[in-house]
């Protein structure tokens, strides 16, 4: 998502990928796999790459979190409040209610009808 939100700003300003990478003092083809997520860049590449796009690096990270956030929240799956009881049956050495069972640690949504 990082890469992504590069490449989105890059081409929003209509600068090429020579042009940025020529700026941020990196060969073309690493900020190439960066965009394209193939490749992690450390925080003095990534600040290198937002000092030549002119936009701070909290601003691209700020947008990679909304990403985040709205994926999280398409992902949430829905639980019919009459089938909930399935999902919160012990487990074996469980006792109903406690610790952690398969599934506990995503998000989950229920809904009254």
């Amino acid at each position: 998502m990082l890469g992504d939100a590069l490449r989105r700003t890059r081409l929003e300003q209509g600068r090429t990928l020579a042009d940025v990478a020529k700026d941020a003092r990196v060969s073309m083809p690493y900020l190439s796999e960066i965009e394209r997520g193939r490749k992690e860049a450390s925080s003095e590449i990534l600040a290198a790459i937002c000092g030549a796009l002119r936009i701070e690096l909290c601003d691209v990270l700020a947008m990679v979190g909304d990403g985040l956030a709205g994926g999280r929240a398409r992902a949430a799956e829905v639980i019919r409040l009459d089938t909930a009881r399935a999902f919160r049956a012990p487990y074996p050495g469980r006792a109903p209610g406690s610790g952690r069972g398969p599934g506990d640690g995503e998000a989950k949504a229920l809904l009254a009808a």
